[in-house]
């Protein structure tokens, strides 16, 4: 077989100068938007606050921009706290197929770089569309069955992130494909720390950037890993899935087609495998007109993943109720949207969410489980106090590819995250120099009505 490994390294290097057309150019603003729209909000919130004070420099200062303390620092430190962020409130962007978040690691160690370096807005959107084609299209090759015991993000995403990186520092497909190598061993974050109370998930993205740069600077000043990294019987996909890598599947389309242009924009604040639910709840309700008033009970059948980190019936923390079907379930037909507030302490007591917790029951569908993660499904069945029982099954989630959120909501998107952590004036300018600039996105200035 060909190596897979060599193959994505010079795809990547490919991306240096081969024209864009409008809808490569397009979605990569639009990732960037996206990327800021959910790292805001992060950047005011534990874990990236407490984490902050104590990053210590790893070589005197740079230029690169941390959105969490609103000061130019190094590279790697901006690319951890700015990831950290990124991956808190859960509005990161999607690659579905493969199961994984691309943007929190990957923009964030390309813009980071980019600001340290000075590079050109074109430098860096290229840097990001063969971090995203490298990295998605591993997940690919690995998915579903790494997912019971890695996290994507974390994993494949210090992959992307050594793409990246390794585009930015100028380097060549042979560079590209020992950063690659590098990062399969710096690869790490498993899925217990995705399961409790504790902040270490956000921590995932952050260390996967940090690493990514390290491998990407590692290549380009010569070190070497093994460029059989990917494919190897001890290697990389080997360790972490149940095969060797299903690489004709992650090679599908080279070259046609790139990830980036099939991305899913979070439409709501918590764990995409709950969106199915809640999108089709939404049709529900709009098709039949009850009220939580009116239920007597709702019963979710959704594919494996969900059941297994989104069945937590009475979560402690916003973190954990971020993963809870039924906290998010609840929010959304009392609240009208999972939105940041539905994580705020006074509405996690809130006792009529409570409530309606207590009659929603979540368990695995088989069948849907075999269309996972190509589709993203669930079964609904509404129980009415009336005797009406509702059912529903809802195939696709708003902002999938197959459904995808307009330009207007990517734009609202950001405004409602950013509101109250950025100057507004800053705001108007970033939505326009991203979408529409020539110009990096750089410093931004706090909004003076909040304390950060």
């Amino acid at each position: 077989m060909i190596n897979p490994l060599l193959t994505l390294a010079e795809a990547a290097a490919d991306w240096r100068h081969c024209p864009l057309d409008e809808a490569v150019h397009w979605a990569t603003r639009r990732a960037l938007l996206d990327w800021f729209a959910t790292t805001l909000p992060g950047c005011v919130r534990a874990p990236a606050t407490l984490l902050a004070p104590v990053m210590m420099e790893v070589r005197g200062s740079g230029g690169a921009w941390s959105y969490v303390d609103m000061r130019a620092c190094s590279p790697r430190r901006a690319a951890f706290l700015n990831a950290v962020a990124s991956h808190t409130v859960e509005f990161d962007d999607i690659f579905k197929d493969g199961g994984y978040h691309p943007g929190s690691p990957t923009i964030s160690a390309a813009l980071a770089l980019a600001q340290h370096f000075g590079s050109t807005l074109d430098e860096l959107q290229r840097a990001i569309i063969a971090g995203y084609e490298v990295g998605c299209r591993i997940s690919l090759a690995i998915q579903p069955s790494h997912y019971t015991y890695w996290h994507t993000t974390s994993t494949v995403g210090t992959i992307g992130s050594a793409v990246a990186g390794a585009m930015l520092l100028g380097g060549d497909g042979r560079v590209i494909g020992h950063a690659i190598a590098l990062a399969t061993s710096f690869a790490g974050g498993h899925q217990q720390n995705l399961q409790g109370e504790g902040m270490a998930k956000a921590l995932h993205p952050g260390h996967a950037a940090d690493a990514g740069i390290m491998a990407a600077m590692a290549a380009a000043a010569g070190v070497t890993g093994s460029l059989d990294s990917l494919h190897a019987a001890n290697g990389y996909a080997a360790a972490t899935s149940d095969t060797s890598g299903q690489w004709e599947r992650a090679l599908d389309g080279l070259g046609t087609w790139t990830p980036i242009t099939r991305m899913t924009v979070k439409a709501h604040g918590c764990c995409g495998h709950i969106f199915p639910a809640l999108d089709g709840i939404s049709l529900m309700y709009e098709q039949h007109g009850f009220g939580p008033a009116d239920i007597e009970g709702v019963e979710v059948l959704g594919y494996r993943a969900t059941q297994t980190m989104c069945n937590r019936p009475d979560p402690v923390s916003a973190q954990e109720a971020r993963f809870s079907l039924q906290y998010c379930l609840a929010s959304h037909l009392l609240l009208g949207g999972v939105r940041l507030s539905a994580f705020e302490p006074a509405t996690m007591t809130r006792p009529d969410i409570r409530s309606l917790m207590t009659m929603i029951s979540l368990a695995e569908d088989p069948a849907l489980s075999a269309d996972y993660p190509n589709r993203r499904q669930a079964r609904l069945t509404v129980t009415l106090k009336d005797g009406r029982i509702l059912e529903h099954l809802q195939k696709t989630r708003r902002g999938d590819p197959e459904n995808p959120l307009s330009d207007a909501d990517l734009v609202a998107k950001f405004h409602e995250l950013s509101s109250g952590i950025i100057a507004k004036r800053d705001a108007e300018s970033l939505v326009a120099t991203i979408l529409h600039g020539d110009d990096l996105p750089g410093k931004l200035t706090p909004d003076a009505t909040e304390e950060r």
